[in-house]
């Protein structure tokens, strides 16, 4: 499933633009590799950031990053079905392609007016599941059969744990996106901090001559939730109580900067306050409250994402967790559930404990 229109042979030439701008769309991999050649022999640095659409002001961030630092920025547009599990949003993802064209377009009129830059984007690689898939999609069982690459033992753990194939097409994935475009840089925000140690797994396993640059998680001004394209399944009532796991984390930051390094102490934190947050929601009546579901908080080491006892205060660790957000059992007359009619949504967020340099005597 690609975000946006289906390729024709007429429109996968790379004659394609956005509209009222220079932006080729690009929709198969012949069309990118005839478009990258050039460049390769000129020497002008090519950075990719890979996204499934529904832009938000996440996305657009990373757009600036490698604009700042790349000639060319490639952005990619597609829905990885690798990335879904069985039984989970596949078919109601929002597929927005009008306005991530438009979001596109008017980001790269500010890009051409902003002097700092390097270079703008260049082009939209957009392609079908056919195109990315060419000996057919192996299909979303932990069983399937098909090419794959996998990233162990870290793509197994936390959210590898709760969705057993996600991590395997995000790899997957990624090695077709590197390959096809052939980027310098690739950009990716630390909110999926451990999709960004998976993908600096794979390409140094691989040895892919890429540099993996992470930028930090964008954040609702108001709030601090983390920017995700599933935030509009949220709805009002649940959009308000969703920031509990940024909260959560930010207690266990606190108990670190205050002198904890045990794991009870620092995870006891972020769960007190979860816990306190669920008990004010079951005390209200279902025409009010909003019910989650806390799958994980953890307390890791920075490289592995392996389980921390205690952190080495040289070199700190990650605070990460999974919340699920529960559909609204009791929706008023009219109200406003969020997209698709407010499916159960997991949000996930990660706060990064700096490793405490030491005086030496």
């Amino acid at each position: 499933m690609a975000s946006g229109c289906a390729a024709s042979a007429s429109r996968g030439n790379g004659l394609e633009k956005l509209p009222n701008s220079s932006i080729r769309v690009l929709r198969t991999v012949s069309a990118v590799r005839r478009w990258r050649r050039p460049h390769l022999l000129d020497q002008r640095s090519v950075a990719l950031v890979p996204t499934m659409g529904a832009l938000h002001e996440g996305h657009l961030s990373l757009i600036r990053a490698a604009a700042r630092e790349n000639h060319h920025v490639v952005v990619s547009l597609y829905v990885n079905p690798a990335q879904f599990g069985v039984r989970e949003d596949l078919a109601s993802y929002p597929v927005t392609w009008d306005a991530d064209a438009e979001a596109l377009v008017r980001l790269d009129r500010e890009l051409a007016d902003d002097g700092h830059n390097l270079g703008r984007i260049s082009a939209v690689f957009a392609p079908t599941t056919a195109e990315m898939y060419p000996g057919g999609f192996p299909g979303q069982e932990v069983d399937s059969k098909g090419s794959f690459v996998t990233i162990t033992p870290v793509g197994e753990l936390l959210e590898g744990r709760s969705r057993p194939t996600f991590f395997r097409g995000v790899a997957t994935v990624c090695m077709k996106l590197f390959n096809i475009v052939q980027p310098e840089r690739v950009y990716f925000g630390q909110k999926d901090v451990q999709q960004t140690v998976v993908i600096k797994r794979l390409v140094r396993d691989f040895m892919l001559p890429i540099e993996v640059v992470v930028c930090p998680t964008a954040r609702a001004e108001e709030d601090g939730l983390a920017l995700s394209s599933r935030n509009v399944y949220l709805g009002p009532r649940r959009r308000a109580v969703a920031p509990v796991l940024y909260n959560a984390l930010r207690a266990a930051e606190d108990a670190y900067t205050g002198g904890a390094r045990d794991r009870a102490t620092v995870l006891g934190a972020a769960e007190s306050l979860a816990a306190r947050v669920l008990a004010e929601q079951t005390a209200l009546g279902p025409e009010k409250r909003v019910r989650f579901e806390v799958d994980y908080l953890s307390l890791a080491d920075p490289d592995t994402m392996e389980e921390l006892e205690v952190v080495d205060p040289a070199k700190g660790g990650i605070l990460s967790g999974a919340v699920k957000m529960l559909p609204v059992e009791a929706p008023g007359e009219g109200e406003d559930l969020g997209h698709s009619g407010g499916p159960p949504v997991r949000l996930i967020d990660n706060i990064i404990l700096p490793g405490i340099e030491t005086k030496s005597d």
